[in-house]
């Protein structure tokens, strides 16, 4: 079973965590389903950014992101050549090291601005 490591994140997880899931799981529901409430303001629907991650490690083991999951990546705060949507990357069979951004992009919770 691939391990799935978070860094340190000063609200969501401030201790990291480690864990092993099975593989084909997203990265947001394994998060979830382990006491790591991401944010997934679109209900997992690929239609957001609150999910972002990334992928510090492992990426290449990972299917490549659809051209709609690129599309939402290109409005996400911080991107870089590592981010992915953890609602859509699907974990394969290398264990996985995850940075959660410091700041996401929720018209919902933050407000229009």
């Amino acid at each position: 079973m691939p391990k799935l490591i978070f860094l340190p994140h000063d609200t969501l997880c401030p201790e990291g965590a480690l864990f092993e899931v099975d593989a084909g799981i997203s990265i947001c529901d394994a998060a979830l389903s382990n006491g790591i409430e991401l944010e997934h303001a679109c209900e997992k629907s690929c239609a957001c950014t609150t999910c972002h991650v990334y992928i510090r490690e492992g990426l290449s083991s990972l299917v490549e992101a659809t051209e709609q999951e690129e599309d939402y990546l290109d409005k996400a705060w911080g991107v870089d050549p590592d981010s992915r949507l953890s609602c859509q990357a699907l974990v394969g069979s290398e264990d996985l090291v995850i940075e959660i951004p410091k700041y996401t992009i929720n018209m919902v919770s933050e407000g229009s601005h």
